[in-house]
């Protein structure tokens, strides 16, 4: 039998005048971001009572990860957030380098680094298209979406991919940077502030952008910090704190960056906030271009954590039946250390941490992921009730949630 997708439930209220009633909102609707439920308990269009419901698209990342050797698990990050997948990879591997004090090249902590902050702009990119199309603006959509193709193309030109990457290896990178994907970068990266400009130009005081974000779905520092938000949500209140500049990783202690302070903690400081950072993420790549140093690409002190080159695999497969040389090259590891370790990486999303039981077995023992989204879920009653439900679909779009890291 199929369920209803609303119910009215006429309760009277104090006063004597209108119907209260619940509504269902999603799991599928395209203003949720994903296969986000929320029920709501309504008073008109005034929202009295928001219920968040996660967990449709659980795919159990965590304990499959139990099963898989470090090198192996990589791959289920690009699931995670697959809007920035490269950021998840990164994440993951400086997590598993802490745990197993593994150093990594500076080259290769340059090039993560660029990686970083191009599927931070990836993100954002699809983040203001898509906010700004729940609120109504349709041209700022396709504008986004012009820029972030060519950071799609670069990411193609580097790795294959567009979508999920798996680029980054523990210890390093996959392979170097090609002289064209560093000209293409840097053709983006003299251009992209005009067209930064451009949006600026059709929704920064556009009378209707402001009536929906300016004053809507206000958190003050306080209740932020209280609610575990993280990213543009923490920073937008006034917070000052991200993982980049408070506990460098990478070469981001190498790279000079502003991380811009929103100061009202509405909608539309989380907004200015996301835009200032596309300005950083752009003057951060412009500083790894030009100071890219020479060298190796992979900690050679750890070859059996690192997937093996092409000519390897072959060899390994042929030197055994049915390919499990590959399998054998990947597991044969030496000791492992024994304890836990908490790493986290500044993601576009917030603070994204990986903590890890280690038992010595070369594979993780257990393994926890602090996703941002999950976080900023949590928040949408306490932005939301009291406000209208148009009001709802703007605070779910400023959260920035996607859900396949917040159902992992």
């Amino acid at each position: 039998m199929t369920r209803p997708i609303s119910k009215t439930i006429n309760v009277p209220v104090a006063d004597g005048e209108g119907d209260r009633y619940s509504l269902r909102m999603g799991p599928q609707h395209p203003a949720t971001h994903g296969v986000l439920r929320v029920d709501l308990d309504l008073d008109g269009e005034t929202i009295l009572k928001c219920t968040p419901h996660v967990g449709y698209l659980h795919r159990g990342f965590e304990k499959l990860a139990e099963h898989r050797t470090y090198a192996q698990s990589l791959i289920l990050t690009d699931r995670l957030d697959y809007i920035a997948a490269m950021s998840n990879n990164v994440g993951y591997c400086v997590a598993v380098e802490k745990l197993l004090d593994i150093t990594v090249p500076d080259r290769a902590k340059y090039i993560r680094t660029i990686v970083g902050e191009m599927s931070r702009l990836c993100s954002h990119l699809l983040w203001l298209a898509t906010h700004a199309l729940d609120i109504g603006a349709m041209t700022v959509f396709l504008y986004c979406f012009r820029e972030r193709e060519i950071l799609l193309d670069l990411f193609e030109k580097l790795c294959g991919a567009r979508l999920t990457f798996s680029y980054p290896r523990i210890g390093g990178v996959r392979q170097d940077v090609t002289a064209d994907f560093i000209d293409g970068l840097q053709r983006f990266v003299h251009i992209f502030p005009d067209m930064v400009k451009e949006y600026e130009t059709l929704i920064d005081t556009n009378r209707i952008w402001l009536i929906r974000t300016v004053g809507i779905g206000v958190l003050t520092g306080e209740e932020a910090l209280s609610l575990g938000l993280t990213g543009a949500c923490l920073r937008g209140s006034g917070i000052d704190y991200d993982v980049r500049k408070h506990r460098p990783y990478d070469a981001y202690d190498q790279v000079d960056f502003e991380v811009p302070v929103g100061t009202d903690g509405d909608i539309y400081s989380r907004y200015r906030c996301r835009i200032e950072e596309m300005l950083q993420s752009n003057y951060i790549l412009q500083q790894c271009i030009d100071q890219l140093p020479p060298g190796p690409i992979i900690n050679d002190d750890a070859p059996d954590l690192v997937m093996p080159m092409q000519g390897e695999r072959q060899y390994a497969a042929e030197t055994t039946s049915y390919g499990t040389g590959l399998i054998k090259f990947i597991d044969d590891k030496g000791r492992y250390p024994v304890g836990d370790v908490y790493v986290s990486t500044e993601v576009p999303k917030g603070e994204l941490g990986f903590y890890f039981i280690s038992d010595g077995s070369g594979h993780p023992y257990r393994m926890h992921i602090r996703s941002p989204s999950f976080i900023h879920i949590g928040a949408l009653p306490r932005l939301s009730e009291g406000g209208m439900i148009a009001d709802l679909i703007a605070n779910i779009g400023t959260m920035d949630v996607v859900l396949g890291e917040c159902d992992r």
